[in-house]
């Protein structure tokens, strides 16, 4: 076809594939230059990749996909990066097995290092029931403040990892038990409901005076030997203070009635025989620094 056989568009200029639809006309308009160029260097460099790496799914007989003559394997790589980062740790581990809690706070890369390898294992074994940076949550300590059923120094957050709260197995186990008043049928519905209120009137809230009077005479009877004349609570038997506003399973009356009636004994595990020594210095210093260490 000649020249002058090309049908070209009038108001573009631009000479059509001779296609035409409802008086529209299809324009054999080139791709650019830089488009073509592109798309050629694309389709070598995806030549030259599967030739270099994996690439061509399982085939046939194969029973895999292409290896590629560079025999790359992010697999293999991963794993022998992960095998070097054991290693490199595996020498401040054993740092952190022979040094002491006290040493570990005291030595900049020790501390450093146990802080990342406390709040990896906190993570992982703890923040299901302490939540993220030890927020705590209803029946669950928060570990980020400063109140302590036991002991919050670095031995103390050592000892109780290592051998939990109410841990069946570990003779060694932090242990304290309150009884269930009232399911024991040690005080009926009216003075657990007076020793509610003259709870309550420990920590300043409004209160029923006379049902206080009634219950003070009740707690000092069947209270005071486990939280204390002044119910300020005592950290050798883990029994909470009852003065401040800080509730583990709610403050308000009928949370504390149902701690009364039925009790509140929960269980920590024992992470000794699930942790090594190391991982579990880790975490003493992790939880320690979250604010609530002493």
């Amino acid at each position: 076809m000649s020249d002058h056989d090309k049908d070209v568009d009038a108001h573009s200029g631009t000479e059509t594939t001779g296609h035409e639809w409802d008086g529209i006309k299809e324009l054999n308009t080139p791709l650019p230059r830089w488009w073509l160029i592109t798309w050629y260097v694309t389709i070598a460099w995806a030549v030259v990749y599967m030739i270099l790496m994996p690439a061509i799914p399982a085939l046939p007989g194969l029973g895999t996909n292409t290896p590629g003559v560079r025999g790359h394997s992010d697999r293999v790589n991963v794993a022998a990066s992960m095998d070097t980062l054991r290693t490199a740790r595996q020498v401040d581990a054993v740092k952190l097995v022979d040094a002491s809690l006290q040493e570990i706070e005291t030595d900049r890369d020790l501390q450093q290092f146990a802080m990342a390898m406390g709040e990896s294992a906190f993570g992982d074994n703890c923040a299901t029931c302490h939540g993220a940076g030890g927020r705590g949550a209803k029946g669950y300590p928060v570990l980020a403040d400063d109140v302590w059923l036991w002991d919050g120094t670095l031995d103390g957050i050592e000892y109780t990892l290592r051998h939990g709260i109410r841990h069946s197995e570990d003779p060694e186990t932090r242990f304290s038990e309150m009884p269930a008043y009232g399911q024991m049928a040690m005080l009926d519905r009216h003075q657990i409901n007076d020793v509610v209120e003259y709870v309550i009137s420990l920590s300043h809230e409004e209160f029923d005076a006379e049902a206080a009077a009634r219950g003070a005479e009740t707690f000092e009877i069947q209270c005071t030997s486990c939280h204390g004349v002044d119910a300020k609570g005592m950290r050798d038997l883990g029994a909470p203070n009852l003065t401040d506003a800080d509730w583990l399973y709610g403050g308000e009356r009928e949370d504390i009635y149902a701690t009364v009636f039925n009790a509140r004994n929960s269980h920590m595990p024992a992470w000794d025989d699930r942790l090594d020594d190391a991982t579990i210095k880790a975490l003493a210093v992790y939880v320690h620094s979250l604010g609530g260490g002493e």
